[in-house]
């Protein structure tokens, strides 16, 4: 398995998410939220075009996420998973597209790959995250959440990589600029987690097969990169797990995962 990031925050996410077996290459984008030229530029960056895409997988109706899924997935061909809430969000996007439903806890099947949703607390209609699967290796994806939970902590434990949202340092959105309105909604159970926050679940998680960790989601007003590292540096210094950060403008290259 591989997986790499076309860019991450507030103004566009994609994650790529590939694997190869003997019957062939499988790859998959969880959420869109790029216009159709940017999103195409960004996958040949990667060494990829439109038709090496075997489904998009969403995670909610935020525009970051989704505001480009359902171009760009009419333009090619390409069939998209969302929970029935997100449906209800963006159906008047959906014609044209060859959509499926899925929900917290049913596997889903793409090509060589499994992805299980699971339910995460944010303000959204029926969001989910999602743990993908192939026949070695699992991946866990945490963006887009106000607050741990044990089901979250339980579903992300046991991975080889995790890339996890760290949205912003707790001091730097208190005395940022934002009103207080948009500072609660952000610091809120249904907002976004903090860098303290994501440490918190990162160590509670079983880290026993964790090979590398991806801070993603950053604001660029209120966290540093060097913020993020710190947090989850802060729990797995002297382990095997190395930590990446993710940015907006560029994500992260292709990371492979061996054995």
């Amino acid at each position: 398995m591989k997986f790499a990031s076309l860019g991450s925050g507030s103004e566009g996410n994609a994650l790529l998410i590939s694997t190869a077996s003997s019957i062939g290459r499988t790859t998959v984008m969880l959420d869109c939220g790029f216009n159709i030229k940017e999103t195409e530029r960004r996958l040949q960056r990667l060494g990829l075009v439109p038709a090496d895409l075997a489904g998009i997988v969403v995670t909610h109706e935020h525009q970051d996420h989704v505001g480009g899924v359902f171009r760009f997935a009419r333009r090619h061909a390409i069939p998209v998973w969302l929970s029935y809430g997100t449906y209800q969000a963006v159906r008047k996007d959906c014609d044209g597209v060859a959509y499926h439903f899925c929900r917290d806890g049913q596997s889903v099947t793409i090509g060589e790959l499994n992805l299980i949703p699971y339910t995460v607390p944010h303000d959204a209609r029926e969001p989910v995250q999602y743990v993908i699967q192939d026949s070695r290796f699992r991946l866990g994806v945490l963006t887009d959440a106000g607050q741990a939970t044990p089901y979250l902590t339980k579903t992300l434990s046991g991975c080889d990589a995790l890339v996890l949202e760290c949205n912003h340092d707790r001091q730097m959105l208190a005395n940022s600029t934002y009103p207080p309105s948009l500072r609660n909604r952000i610091g809120g159970a249904y907002g976004h987690l903090s860098n303290d926050a994501t440490a918190e679940i990162l160590g509670a998680v079983d880290r026993s097969r964790l090979k590398i960790v991806v801070g993603a989601h950053l604001s660029q007003q209120n966290n540093t990169p060097e913020l993020a590292r710190a947090a989850l540096c802060s729990i797995v210094d002297g382990e095997a797990a190395q930590v990446m950060i993710a940015c907006q403008d560029e994500g992260f290259g292709w990371i492979s995962l061996e054995e």
